[in-house]
């Protein structure tokens, strides 16, 4: 299964080049970054949680927790597994930047106060580098690829949370006889998301509040991944004193932006 999510996640990719083609203006990327930022705007601050939320996911250290488990690793492949962590760290983000830059480049210039409420929208964003046709067709290939590798991370995570709790076998190496809760849980959520998805709500909408929320939740995590990599961890794994230093400034900030969120909703 982890080589089919694997092949499935390199379509992701196509937003890279189909930025580049978009021929971007850098100079108007760092005026964007460096810019002035509209910090008074309530909606802003709003996005800013949310972004947080999207990278830094409360549940996703559950999938790691749960995939590390399920793949028996041990302390020899610690820093095969570090790797794998900052590569997927660093090329998501990329993936990301580049489906921004690609939306500015194209329906930020021709279209500027488009609301883009929906997925459909923003797949004219390749129109103009492709054709139409064309264009929603390699769109809706990198946004299917992201959905079906969100389903996969979040069903998983999910039941391998539910499972070590409820005491069950949950595990991929198991058959559906020999762990039924952990594939019922598994399959109806995939459902789940399926049904909201076919019942045409807000999904932009729901995807900002669902990010928001992964902001407020992440203290407690965090809080708890914190005090675990501090006392609980054998000495030669416990954190550093820089790397605590870090963590403890981004906990805070972290802390803070959810607390300034809940206080401005």
């Amino acid at each position: 299964m982890e080589r089919i999510a694997i092949l499935i996640g390199l379509f992701e990719l196509i937003f890279i080049p189909a930025a580049l083609y978009a021929n971007p203006n850098p100079a108007e990327i760092m005026q964007a970054l460096m810019g002035a930022q509209p910090f008074y705007n309530h909606d802003y601050w709003l996005l800013i949680a949310a972004n947080v939320g999207a990278v830094i996911m409360p549940w996703m250290i559950f999938y790691q927790q749960g995939a590390v488990v399920d793949k028996g690793l041990n302390s020899t492949t610690i820093k095969f597994s570090r790797i794998d962590t900052i590569f997927g760290s660093i090329i998501t983000q990329v993936i990301m930047g580049a489906v921004l830059i690609l939306t500015a480049a194209t329906i930020g210039n021709t279209n500027p106060d488009a609301a883009l409420t929906d997925v459909q929208q923003i797949a004219s964003a390749l129109e103009p580098i492709v054709g139409a046709f064309a264009g929603k067709m390699l769109f809706a290939i990198g946004v299917t690829s992201a959905a079906l590798i969100a389903a996969i991370v979040v069903s998983l995570a999910t039941s391998w949370a539910f499972g070590e709790v409820m005491g069950v076998a949950c595990s991929l190496n198991c058959t559906w006889k020999q762990a039924p809760v952990f594939y019922s849980l598994y399959s109806g959520g995939i459902i789940v998301a399926a049904f909201l998805v076919l019942i045409g709500i807000p999904l932009v909408s729901l995807t900002v509040a669902v990010e928001v929320m992964n902001t407020l939740l992440l203290p407690i995590v965090l809080g708890f991944l914190l005090a675990l990599g501090w006392k609980a961890l054998p000495d030669g794994y416990r954190l550093k004193k820089w790397e605590k230093t870090i963590l403890i400034v981004i906990y805070i900030l972290v802390c803070s932006l959810g607390i300034y969120t809940v206080i401005n909703l």
